[in-house]
């Protein structure tokens, strides 16, 4: 965009953070003119959010960009206790499950979030967008037809704007929506990404550093030769010089200051737990960190976000490409903004030590069964239940049935009528293996949440026309 320039889109996005990319990768491939601008002149450079849980990488998975997750990141590594430079033995920090049918991925994955952010700008470009970097938004109107949004590059013209502009969010500012919250720990503490020399350390444990200081640990970062640093203070201010992060270093822990040969990143935060009075402003939507901002003990935070994009891509392209009501979009927030708050709060009391990293994290259990786009319930599951995977015949899967931008009616042993044909964006698709389903019909959102369950169609073709759908059955 050339400076001083009017642009005209769709949606703007503003943030090019994990959240406004997997946004931006979701319009794109449903044909929804975005744009993403970011005020920093380049992708966030930290590890800080690295933990993806199970149901983010189903999401990624839907995006395209499941392979590179999995080349480029892996499992969390167990916990390596140190006591006076001697090993104490392992510890586990998250809960691990095997892989199943209906949830193929049962332990949390680690990958920097540099690179997270990287290969969804990637995926991104191979969809025909891009990010305008160096470009901050500095003032926003809005009226009944859309967003005028002035940028230090230029003014743009959008029919919604997106703020996934982080904790400081300057739209969520504009909007003056408060921010409600606490602070989960009033100590601060420090986060970096260093390098250790090889010999002074392994990459096979998570190493744990509880010392009267204040806990340190030291995290290898798959697919690279880095360690991300963690480091909680009991007063004072942390000093994130490289010769202030190599002194933490030796003092905690029974490494040398020289064996941090480069520290590459480093930053210090106050833990705190705080969620947007609302989510929507006319329309001005919030999502990710702008919406709601996690303690990071949890590994919650990342995760959330990418889903709040995940909700809400396909009710802007519903509404944008299909022709369904604007009412959809009233939807977001009454789906996104409960389970936000759930994730705060199970992020704080891990923080806190009173609960542990258990099922709840890996957030395959989240859904919207109480939400409005909930109706009717099939076999063992109801209307707003996350849709699970399982086999489709040759060498399918049902999550491979549901990857893309469509949405999947399902018959699963019935021989109940369907649609005669296939029209985006609707596939239907018939099995006879009940799986974690049972009997019934099943529309699957293009989110991978059950929208509408039943025994038969009855009641299905009136759900549908508030989704734009027009299905046209009995």
């Amino acid at each position: 965009m050339e400076l001083n320039s009017v642009k005209e889109t769709e949606v703007l996005v503003v943030g090019a953070g994990p959240c406004g990319l997997a946004l931006a990768c979701d319009l794109a491939r449903r044909g929804v003119r975005a744009l993403v601008v970011e005020q920093a002149p380049s992708l966030f450079p930290g590890s800080r959010g690295k933990g993806l849980q199970p149901r983010t990488r189903e999401v990624f998975d839907d995006l395209g960009v499941g392979g590179a997750v999995r080349e480029h990141g892996g499992p969390a590594l167990v916990g390596m206790i140190w006591k006076d430079g001697e090993r104490q033995g392992e510890h586990e920090i998250f809960r691990r499950a095997a892989p199943t049918e209906a949830e193929p991925y049962g332990e949390p994955w680690a990958m920097p979030q540099w690179r997270t952010q990287e290969i969804l700008i990637g995926r991104l470009r191979e969809l025909g967008g891009d990010v305008l970097f160096s470009s901050a938004l500095t003032d926003l109107s809005q009226d009944a037809d859309g967003v005028t949004a002035r940028l230090t590059t230029g003014e743009v013209r959008a029919s919604y704007l997106v703020a996934a502009d982080g904790g400081r969010s300057t739209v969520r500012r504009l909007l003056s929506i408060p921010m409600e919250g606490e602070t989960v720990d009033p100590s601060p503490s420090l986060v970096a990404d260093v390098r250790i020399a090889e010999a002074a350390l392994d990459r096979d444990h998570w190493h744990v550093f509880p010392v009267e200081a204040g806990l340190l640990t030291l995290c290898p970062l798959p697919g690279t030769p880095d360690f991300q640093l963690v480091a909680q203070f009991k007063e004072g201010t942390p000093d994130t010089t490289p010769e202030g992060v190599r002194a933490l270093v030796a003092a905690r822990t029974h490494l040398e200051a020289d064996d941090v040969t480069e520290v590459r990143w480093s930053s210090d935060f106050r833990p705190r737990a705080a969620l947007a009075g609302r989510f929507r402003d006319g329309r001005v939507f919030l999502a990710g960190d702008a919406a709601h901002v996690h303690s990071p003990a949890g590994g919650q935070g990342l995760n959330t976000s990418v889903q709040d994009a995940y909700n809400l891509g396909w009710k802007l392209g519903q509404v944008l490409r299909h022709g369904a009501p604007a009412a959809l979009l009233e939807t977001y927030e009454q789906e996104r903004r409960p389970v936000a708050a759930e994730m705060l709060g199970l992020s704080t009391r891990i923080h806190r030590g009173e609960q542990e990293r258990g099922s709840a994290a890996q957030q395959l259990g989240l859904g919207y069964r109480e939400g409005p786009l909930a109706s009717g319930r099939a076999g063992v599951l109801e209307a707003g239940d996350r849709a699970p995977d399982g086999p489709a015949g040759e060498d399918r899967r049902l999550f491979d049935v549901f990857r893309g931008p469509h949405f999947t009616l399902l018959a699963v042993a019935t021989d109940a009528a369907l649609p005669a044909h296939d029209d985006e964006p609707l596939v239907t698709f018939r099995t006879e293996a009940p799986g974690a389903y049972g009997k019934g019909l099943f529309l699957v959102r293009p989110d991978g949440y059950i929208g509408w369950a039943g025994e038969d169609t009855t009641g299905l073709t009136e759900y549908a026309a508030a989704l734009g759908l027009d299905l046209n059955v009995a």
